[in-house]
């Protein structure tokens, strides 16, 4: 009994030793920036939370971001690749060149107060469902707290914090990526709000949207119908072909579409309609045979209906390029940090969230999550951070800013994202993120590993952006 206490204790010792060692000064330097700057970030955040600006409109979101980045004394671009809310905050000089990204786009629709029942703040606005008014804050926190080292002496090389708009609908970044705003940088960090804290090592979804109008003949629906060709005839065939084609596409395909304009009265031959298609699949070869076969499905709808039709690229998006490599730097790191603490008012929150959502009610997911193998078929969502990491390193995280099983892009994460739970992943992902910079900054073997694994996993793949002309902004 005695020996087994003593090996214990000398174990404690160990894992005391070796979390000293690893957690050195200018980690603590970085935890304590982030803590130095706490109520600043969030104060960002929640403005960011109460303006719920969307794609490619997040004038005054990017302004604030981008004012405090220059405030700290980073130099700082704004209107990049031809895009107003787009920026880029740079300090340092010389390698290596280490970027963090920030995204602060809301969703349509879906406004709540940060309150645990369905209550919208404006009816019918739009919120931050996905917790972009975290990302941003939290990467803004890393990288100053970077820049402060380079400041000191005790860190060399360069920091770009760089601001991209419209990921939940547009995708800013491939235009961000088609103009060159990665180039020269070794690696590049990111994180995303979630439902639990672990270095994200899996893939997504790469996706295609599209827009189909169909062309036709108006006349009046009852005294001379067959003096018109229907354009809602044509959509409907055209969404029905889709439906019978989803027996006959592998299960990691998923097709999407919503109807924009179907007619605007019943007693008119509709003379036009539109909709929007999105095709998504684990891989962008998987996903391109599909996205040409619906395409061709709206021909034949086309000619069924008598009708014509026009089909207009809006953008699509590569698979994340996942760096095994990277996601245990950020593993480490994590594990120094250790679980966000919620209080119990937190977690009843967090509780009232999940019965409200109809999820068992089992409160927040503190834990540090291992580094899981990386999936196949990853499932889940899609983002433009994929081609971000088919054209540099990418290391991703995912932290806690909401309950277990929350409802993702609903009016449940815009809750918590408006008050500490959310604040407190925030500043998790801050500190997580500008740690595992620090190692970056610090071990040139870590990025010429990290760049090797990348040069592997990419192989002979060229990066093609799918866009067709500049960025949908509306002047």
């Amino acid at each position: 009994m005695k020996k087994s206490i003593l090996l214990s204790l000398l174990a404690l010792t160990f894992s005391a030793s070796s979390f000293s060692q690893k957690l050195n000064r200018e980690k603590k330097a970085i935890m304590a920036s982030v803590e130095a700057h706490e109520q600043a970030l969030i104060a960002i955040s929640d403005s960011i939370w109460a303006l719920a600006e969307t794609a490619f409109e997040e004038h005054e979101s990017a302004r604030i971001l981008a004012d405090y980045a220059e405030a700290q004394g980073l130099q700082v671009e704004r209107g990049v690749a031809g895009i107003p809310t787009a920026f880029v905050a740079t300090y340092g000089s010389g390698s290596p060149v280490i970027s963090v990204l920030g995204e602060f786009d809301a969703l349509p629709g879906i406004s709540q107060k940060a309150s645990p029942i369905k209550e919208p703040l404006n009816e019918g606005a739009a919120g931050h469902g996905c917790g972009h008014n975290l990302f941003g804050a939290a990467s803004l926190g890393a990288a100053i707290a970077i820049k402060e080292q380079i400041e000191a002496g005790r860190l060399r090389g360069t920091v770009k914090f760089i601001g991209t708009p419209s990921e939940e609908k547009f995708f800013g970044k491939i235009w961000m990526v088609k103009e060159g705003i990665w180039d020269g940088v070794d690696v590049n960090v990111s994180w995303h709000p979630g439902p639990n804290t672990e270095a994200d090592v899996q893939s997504t979804l790469a996706l295609v949207d599209f827009k189909v109008e169909f062309f036709g003949q108006a006349a009046h629906a009852s005294s001379d119908p067959w003096n018109g060709r229907s354009a809602s005839d044509a959509l409907e065939l055209y969404t029905t072909g889709i439906n019978y084609y989803r027996e006959h596409i592998k299960p990691s395909v998923r097709i999407h579409y919503h109807i924009q304009d179907g007619g605007q009265v019943v007693n008119v031959v509709p003379d036009y309609s539109k909709l929007w298609v999105r095709v998504r699949d684990s891989k962008r070869e998987g996903m391109k045979p599909v996205y040409d076969r619906v395409r061709e499905m709206a021909e034949g709808a086309a000619i069924m209906a008598n009708v014509d039709y026009k089909i207009s690229l809006i953008s699509g998006i590569y698979e994340v390029l996942v760096n095994r490599k990277g996601g245990e730097l950020m593993q480490n790191n994590l594990e120094l940090l250790g679980p966000i603490t919620y209080t119990d008012e937190e977690e009843a929150f967090g509780k009232a969230i999940q019965e409200a959502t109809g999820k068992p009610q089992v409160g927040m997911d503190s834990a540090i999550h291992p580094l899981l193998p990386t999936r196949e078929n990853p499932g889940g969502g899609s983002t433009d951070v994929g081609d971000v990491s088919w054209n540099v390193p990418n290391i991703n995280l995912s932290v806690t800013v909401a309950p277990k099983d929350t409802p993702w892009h609903s009016w449940a994460v815009v809750a918590c994202g408006g008050m500490s739970i959310g604040h407190k992943g925030m500043v998790h992902a801050a500190k997580a993120m500008g740690m595992t910079m620090v190692d970056l900054f610090q071990s040139p073997k870590a990025v010429n590993e990290i760049k090797q694994e990348f040069k592997e996993r990419k192989g002979d793949v060229v990066y093609e952006p799918m866009i067709d002309g500049p960025p949908p902004i509306q002047n």
